[in-house]
């Protein structure tokens, strides 16, 4: 029978899968509910980050049926012979203490539950019991978004739509047409537009997972090692497909090989081997970059079959900039603002030139507070005055995204943003 605590601690834990005393309070009720089984599972992810956790091993004892060993009781002193104390003793050097056993035979529960409880301990060189020896290095995340979440950007969800969720959706079509489920695609705009909460929303609507990469993740001092972390971080993707692997900044990683030394062009073929999946398959594995510079990245990146379509990520219109600033005006207080009217004022500014000027808005607010000692709402003149303070970010990049459109768009792959660039009448 359902238990309205448990199943709501049930959804707290899912929601902060790091909380281990929230998952060990979820573990007791399951073990005094008489559900073992399923406590089991939530006290052996708490050994698994602190194997040396007390009450997660009482738990787990308690859930496994284990007694727990009585203490021994004091012997009293007999009441003809009372108690005397006794001469030290010279004390021999002694061991090392010897840890006493907790009542819970470890191996043996291994041997047993080793499909549900982790080894408390491995041995240098063994893998990572508890998700393969790569998610402690990449994170394997669960997107809780999706595509409704993001504002505005229709042409983008059409284009995500055809390439990788339409597919996805509908194997029988996906199989008629002999469309695969390995693909890439590079998003690619101003700084701050939604690039990375896209790839997020992408994941979230598949319901697969998420792992996003960025250069930190990837480079390091010693010769092979880079390379080897991006072969971890495909076998982590390829392991959890189905997978949204999010390559950020793909140009600082994959930059054109006849700017770069020997040892980052070995990195990118390394990425180029990876996105063939010669050494793995990557069906199931959708790989999504972004970068504010696509005419930086080597061209090979993106022939067919590997990070083939492109798609132009442009600043919110009107109606997604309104909707950006009500949600970072939400818990703020706030009264008597027209959020057309400041959306009409920030034409071409990014969602985070928009979270900047909100911030702008309230500091303002909060100035006149402290300096009044009365507090006051954020209203439409702070909102104004911000946007006359706060200037888009994004003219910086469009002056040179012109340059590219104008004269480096020999292929057609900037046709989109040459398109863009003739209705803004940016010349």
């Amino acid at each position: 029978m359902s238990d309205p605590l448990i199943d709501s601690l049930t959804a707290a834990v899912q929601a902060r899968p790091d909380d281990l005393p929230l998952r060990l309070h979820l573990a007791e009720l399951l073990v005094a509910a008489d559900r073992g089984a399923e406590a089991i599972g939530h006290a052996a992810q708490v050994l698994a980050r602190e194997p040396g956790n007390v009450t997660a091993q009482q738990l787990m004892g308690r859930a496994l049926g284990t007694p727990s060993p009585p203490s021994p009781a004091p012997q009293p002193a007999g009441p003809s012979e009372p108690a005397q104390p006794q001469p030290a003793q010279p004390q021999p050097a002694q061991s090392p203490p010897v840890q006493q056993p907790t009542g819970v035979d470890w191996s043996a529960m291994e041997q047993q539950f080793g499909d549900v409880v982790p080894p408390r301990f491995t041995r240098t060189g063994e893998p990572d019991p508890i998700q393969g020896h790569q998610d402690r290095i990449f994170d394997v995340e669960s997107a809780t978004i999706t595509l409704a979440d993001v504002g505005g950007m229709a042409d983008v969800k059409k284009r995500l739509e055809v390439s990788f969720l339409g597919p996805l959706r509908n194997p029988k079509l996906r199989t008629l047409f002999g469309k695969s489920l390995r693909g890439g695609l590079l998003l690619y705009g101003p700084p701050g537009c939604g690039k990375t909460f896209l790839a997020r929303a992408v994941a979230g609507e598949m319901g697969a997972a998420f792992i996003s990469l960025s250069i930190t993740d990837v480079l390091n001092m010693w010769v092979g090692s880079s390379e080897k972390n991006l072969h971890d971080l495909f076998e982590s993707a390829r392991g959890h497909a189905p997978c949204v692997l999010f390559l950020d900044e793909i140009d600082a990683l994959g930059h054109k090989r006849s700017q770069l030394q020997s040892s980052m062009r070995t990195v990118v073929n390394q990425l180029l081997t990876e996105l063939d999946g010669v050494q793995g398959g990557n069906d199931g594995v959708f790989v999504l970059a972004a970068t504010n510079a696509p005419w930086d990245v080597d061209a090979a990146l993106r022939r067919p079959g590997r990070l083939d379509r492109t798609v132009l990520v442009l600043p919110p219109d009107r109606p997604a900039r309104a909707a950006i600033c009500e949600f970072h005006l939400r818990d703020r207080p706030v009264a008597g603002i027209d959020l057309e009217q400041v959306a009409a004022a920030t034409e071409h500014y990014s969602g985070a030139d928009l979270a900047h000027l909100c911030e702008t808005a309230a500091e303002y607010a909060m100035r006149d507070s402290i300096a009044s000692g009365e507090i006051r709402m954020i209203g439409q003149a702070d909102m104004m005055a911000a946007a006359r303070e706060v200037r888009p970010s994004t003219d910086a990049w469009f002056a040179t995204a012109r340059n590219v459109a104008m004269f480096a768009n020999e292929s057609g792959e900037y046709d989109d943003l040459a398109a863009y660039l003739k209705k803004r009448k940016v010349r």
